[in-house]
C-alpha cells in the first residue's frame, strides 16, 4: 500500500474517476475505488497540494500497489509524474465524477526547498549523522569567536549561498575564494571580514554575485578517502533508490560516464524500509572495510531514516569519507525537500532564506503566483508551466524576447490576475504584455475581469495582447470588448505572439 496525506478531498468513495495527465497526454479511467490517488513514485505519506476545491476534510488516501506501481482499475496510457520527482513539470487534473456532479481538481507543481549546507549539517547532527562540529557567524567577531570555540587542529571557513563553485568564486571585496583553510583564529576574523556583506560570484550565480550573509567555521578533518553516496526518488523503480561510488570528491556524472561499472544502486522498498543487507551491501561496494564497514552501513540507514522523516526528494553526500582516524563523516551534503510537505514539515520550513531570491519572486510568491525574472521586454501571462515555457518560446521564434516566466496556476482568483499585472507593470523592462490562458480549470470571465480591474486602476500604458481559449471564452471575450480598453484580441497563440512582438516594434 501506497499512502498519500491530502490536505482537502471530498469522500468519493464508490465513485468513477478519470485522471487525465495533461502533460504525457494519457487518461486513466479509475472506476469503483474506496478513496484513490496514487503519484507512482511518491514515498510513503507524499502529500499533494490541491487547489480548487474548499469545505472539505483532510484524510488519508490508501491505493493498492500492484505490479506495475498504479492504482488497482487503471487503464489506458499517459504516465503521472511525480510532485517530488525531476520530470513534475506538468498538470495533472482530477475530474471525480460522483452522485452529486462533476470536480475539477488541479495538483500544482511547487519550487524545492532548498537550505543552506550549515542548515543541512545541523538536521543531520539532528538525527544521528556524523558530521564535522561547526558554527555558524554573521559576522567577523563572531566567526572570530567561533573558531577559538572549536579549537581544533586546523579550521575551514566557508561561505555560505545556495550555489556551487564556491570554492573558486570571487568576492566584491576582491578576496578569491569562498572556502578557507587555516589553522589561525585570527586568520578567520580577518577572512570573514572580507566575506560577509559583499557578493560572492561564482559560475552558478548571476554575474554580479550573490550577498553573502553568513559563514561556516567548522573543524577541518583530514580524509583519507572519499566516496558518494545519494538517497533519492527513482520513478523507474516506484520509489526510494541509494546511489553510490567508491569514487567521490568529484562530480558524479562524470563517473557513470567514464566508468558505469562504480556506480552501485539498491532500490528500497518504501513499506519494508532499508534493510540491513542492502545497507551493509553499499558500504561494502564503497570500499570501507572492517569495522568501518558496520560504522559507514548505520551512517546509511540514519540518512535514509532523515531521508523519509522530513520528506526529502533527495540527500546528496559527497563527499561521503573516512578519516585517518578511523570515522566515516559526512563531509558535504545537499538536501532537496518536497515543498508539498510544507503543511506538516514546517519547523524546516520556517529556515527557508528568501535572501537571494528576487524581491519580485518573493512578492509573487504570496500570491501564490510562480515568477522567474528574464531579460526580455515582452511580459508573458500565462496559467501553466508548460503553455508559459511554450509561450516564451514562440515569442523567440518570433523575433521577440520574453521579459518573465508567470504562471498563474489553475485555481486562480481575480485578486491573482491583478497582483500579476502590478507586478508586470513594475519591471521598467516591460514594453509589452501578453496574457495567453487555456480555461480548462481557469475560468476565461474570471481572467477576463481582473484584467479590465487591473488595466482600468493601474493605468496601463503598454501595449496588451490578450489571447483566451477554453472554458467561458465567449462571456470573457465580451467582457474584454466592452470594456472599451484598449485591447488587441488573437485568435491563436502563434497570432498573439506575433501581435505582441510587432507592438513592441512599433514602440
Amino acid at each position: 500500500m501506497y499512502k498519500l496525506m491530502l490536505e482537502t478531498w471530498p469522500s468519493i468513495r464508490g465513485s468513477c474517476v478519470q485522471l487525465w495527465d495533461l502533460w504525457g497526454g494519457g487518461v486513466w479511467h479509475v472506476g469503483l475505488v474506496s478513496l484513490f490517488l496514487l503519484l507512482p513514485v511518491s514515498p510513503c505519506a507524499r502529500p499533494a497540494s490541491i487547489s480548487g476545491l474548499s469545505g472539505y476534510q483532510g484524510c488519508d488516501l490508501w491505493a493498492p500497489r500492484n505490479s506495475g506501481g498504479l492504482p488497482c482499475g487503471v487503464s489506458g496510457g499517459g504516465a503521472v509524474r511525480d510532485e517530488a520527482g525531476d520530470q513534475s513539470r506538468g498538470t495533472i487534473l482530477l475530474i471525480l465524477a460522483s452522485g452529486i456532479g462533476v470536480k475539477a481538481v488541479q495538483l500544482t507543481p511547487r519550487r524545492w526547498l532548498n537550505l543552506q549546507e550549515y542548515q543541512s549539517k545541523k538536521l543531520m547532527s539532528d538525527n544521528g549523522v556524523k558530521v564535522q562540529r561547526f558554527f555558524v557567524a554573521d559576522s567577523a567577531n563572531e566567526a572570530l569567536e567561533a573558531a577559538k570555540r572549536l579549537n581544533a587542529k586546523e579550521i575551514v571557513l566557508k561561505a555560505q549561498i545556495l550555489a556551487g563553485g564556491r570554492g573558486k568564486g570571487v568576492f566584491s571585496s576582491g578576496l578569491k575564494g569562498g572556502v578557507h583553510l587555516t589553522k589561525d583564529p585570527q586568520v578567520v576574523g580577518q577572512l570573514a571580514k572580507q566575506m560577509i556583506g559583499y557578493n560572492l560570484a561564482t559560475k552558478q550565480t548571476p554575474k554580479e554575485g550573490v550577498k553573502v550573509n553568513k559563514v561556516m567555521v567548522a573543524e577541518a578533518l583530514d580524509i583519507s578517502r572519499e566516496t558518494y553516496l545519494a538517497i533519492l526518488m527513482d520513478q523507474s523503480c516506484n520509489g526510494p533508490v541509494l546511489v553510490g561510488s567508491p569514487q567521490g570528491g568529484v562530480d558524479i556524472e562524470e563517473v557513470a560516464a567514464s566508468n558505469p561499472e562504480l556506480i552501485f544502486k539498491e532500490e528500497i522498498d518504501i513499506i519494508e524500509g532499508i534493510k540491513d543487507s542492502q545497507a551493509q551491501r553499499m558500504a561494502e561496494n564503497l570500499g570501507f572495510l572492517g569495522p568501518l564497514k558496520n560504522q559507514a552501513a548505520d551512517q546509511i540507514k540514519k540518512l535514509y531514516n532523515l531521508f523519509l522523516k522530513i520528506d526529502a526528494t533527495q540527500v546528496e553526500v559527497n563527499p561521503f569519507g573516512e578519516t585517518p582516524g578511523g570515522q566515516v563523516v559526512c563531509f558535504d551534503a545537499k538536501i532537496n525537500f518536497d515543498d508539498n510537505a510544507e503543511f506538516r514539515q514546517k519547523d524546516i520550513f520556517a529556515m527557508d532564506d528568501k535572501s537571494e531570491n528576487e524581491p519580485i519572486e518573493n512578492e509573487a510568491a504570496k500570491y501564490d503566483l510562480k515568477y522567474i525574472g528574464l531579460d526580455g521586454n515582452i511580459a508573458c501571462f500565462v496559467n501553466g508551466a508548460g503553455l508559459a515555457m511554450a509561450t516564451c518560446d514562440i515569442i523567440f521564434l518570433n523575433g521577440g524576447k520574453p521579459a518573465n516566466f508567470l504562471d498563474l496556476g489553475g485555481g486562480v482568483k481575480e485578486a491573482q490576475v491583478y497582483q500579476a499585472f502590478k507586478l508586470l507593470t513594475a519591471d521598467p523592462k516591460v514594453e509589452a504584455i501578453l496574457v495567453n490562458i487555456f480555461g480548462g480549470i481557469v475560468n476565461c470571465a474570471i481572467i477576463a475581469n481582473g484584467i479590465t480591474k487591473a488595466c482600468q486602476e493601474l493605468e496601463l500604458k503598454v501595449p496588451l495582447v490578450v489571447r483566451l481559449e477554453g472554458t467561458n471564452v465567449h462571456e470573457a471575450q465580451n467582457i474584454l470588448s466592452n470594456s472599451g480598453l484598449p485591447i488587441t484580441s488573437a485568435v491563436d497563440l502563434e497570432d498573439a505572439a506575433k501581435k505582441s512582438v510587432a507592438s513592441v516594434a512599433k514602440k
